[in-house]
C-alpha cells in the first residue's frame, strides 16, 4: 500500500540516519506508537555504509516514507531532505539513536495550539548507553518556571561550557508552515550547533516557543557522537554562524547581552580545546602560547586542565635553566 499523498497527518516525524542499523527500529518504533495524533515517517538515509536503508525499507510505505540521498549531506543536509519531504502540519525531529514516548505529540501540540504557538518543547530522559535510565535533563520545576522561551533565554542557555541548563539540548517541534513561510532550513555547513541556529532563527523571526514540562523524549548516550566530540573546528564553524546571525537577525538588548557572553564562551572553548589537542600532541610550548593568548579560558574551563598547565610550565622552566 502506497501512502495518501493527499493526507495531511499532524505530524511528520523527521529521522536522519547513517550508520543507524542497530538504533533505527526503536526510533521508528516509538514513533510509530504516537497516540491522539495521526502521523507520518520520512527516514532520510544518508548515504549509509551499513544496513540502515535495508532496514527503513523494510516497514510497508504507507507506514515509513524513506528519503536515500545520493551523497552525505551530513545532519543538517539529511534532516532538510526530510523536511522537504515532509507534509505534517507540525515537524518533529527524531534522532535516529533516540526514541519518543507515546503520548509526547499530542501534549506538545495539544499545549502550543493552546497558546497559538509555531514552537514546542518538552522535557528529556536522560538513558545511558549501558540502558540504565537517569534522571530527566531538566529539572520540572525549572521548566514550569519558563513556560516560554525567548530568543534572550534560548541563547543564555547556549552558552558553552558554562549554561546550568544547556537548552540546546531540547528537541523543539515547528509547525511546518512557519518554516516553509520563513524559508527556515538547517546550516548544512555545520555538523555541530545547526539546531541551535535553526532554532534561534525560528524564535528571531517571531515564533513563540511554549515548555511542556513532562518528559515526552527519550536521549540516549552514545559514545562516539558526533554531538559528544567538540572539536576546535566545530568551535570555530559556530563562530561564523554566529556572526552571520548576527548579521541577519535583529536581537533586543536582553538577546545581545546574551549573544555576547556566547560568544566569549565560544571563543573561550576554542582556546581550551588547542591547548588540549597541544597537551595530547606534547606540544608544551604551544600549549602555553595558547594558555597565554586567553588566560580566562584556562580559568573558566576548570582546574584539573589549569593545574596540568602550570605542571608543563613548571617543567618547560626548569629545562630551561639547565
Amino acid at each position: 500500500m502506497r501512502p495518501d499523498l493527499s493526507f495531511v497527518p499532524d505530524v511528520s516525524f523527521v529521522i536522519a540516519a547513517y550508520n543507524a542499523e542497530a538504533t533505527l527500529d526503536r526510533a521508528i518504533a516509538s514513533a510509530i506508537a504516537q497516540t491522539g495524533v495521526s502521523i507520518e515517517i520520512v527516514v532520510v538515509d544518508d548515504r549509509s555504509r551499513d544496513a540502515t536503508l535495508d532496514v527503513a525499507r523494510a516497514y510497508p510505505e504507507h507506514m515509513v516514507r524513506v528519503v536515500a540521498l545520493e551523497k552525505n549531506r551530513g545532519p543538517g543536509g539529511a534532516r532538510n531532505a526530510g523536511l522537504d519531504a515532509a507534509r505534517g502540519r507540525w515537524i518533529a525531529v527524531l534522532d535516529s539513536d533516540d526514541a519518543v514516548f507515546p503520548s509526547r505529540m499530542a501534549a506538545m501540540i495539544g499545549r502550543a495550539e493552546k497558546a497559538d504557538a509555531e514552537i514546542a518543547v518538552d522535557n528529556l530522559q536522560v538513558v545511558r548507553e549501558d540502558g540504565v535510565v537517569e534522571d530527566a535533563m531538566f529539572p520540572r520545576r525549572y521548566l514550569e518556571g519558563l513556560r516560554e522561551i525567548s530568543l534572550a533565554t534560548y541563547i543564555a542557555g547556549n552558552i558553552v561550557f558554562e549554561s546550568k541548563f544547556n537548552l540546546g539540548y531540547l528537541k523543539p517541534i515547528f509547525l511546518r508552515r512557519f518554516l516553509d513561510e520563513n524559508r527556515l532550513r538547517y546550516d548544512e555547513k555545520l555538523r555541530i550547533g545547526e539546531d541551535y541556529i535553526l532554532f534561534a532563527e525560528a524564535l528571531a523571526m517571531g515564533g513563540r516557543c511554549v515548555v511542556e514540562p513532562e518528559i515526552g523524549y527519550a536521549y540516549h548516550i552514545r559514545s562516539g557522537s558526533i554531538s559528544r566530540v567538540l572539536e576546535p573546528h566545530h568551535v570555530e564553524a559556530m563562530r561564523k554562524a554566529d556572526a552571520e546571525f548576527a548579521q541577519t537577525h535583529q536581537m533586543d538588548e536582553a538577546a545581545e547581552a546574551a549573544f555576547a557572553r556566547r560568544g566569549r564562551s565560544l571563543r573561550k572553548a576554542a582556546s581550551f580545546l588547542a591547548m588540549v589537542q597541544h597537551i595530547k600532541a606534547r606540544s608544551p610550548l604551544k600549549a602555553i602560547r595558547t594558555a597565554l593568548s586567553d588566560p580566562a579560558a584556562v580559568r573558566h574551563m576548570g582546574m584539573p586542565i589549569a593545574v596540568r598547565l602550570r605542571r608543563v610550565a613548571a617543567q618547560f622552566a626548569v629545562g630551561a635553566g639547565r
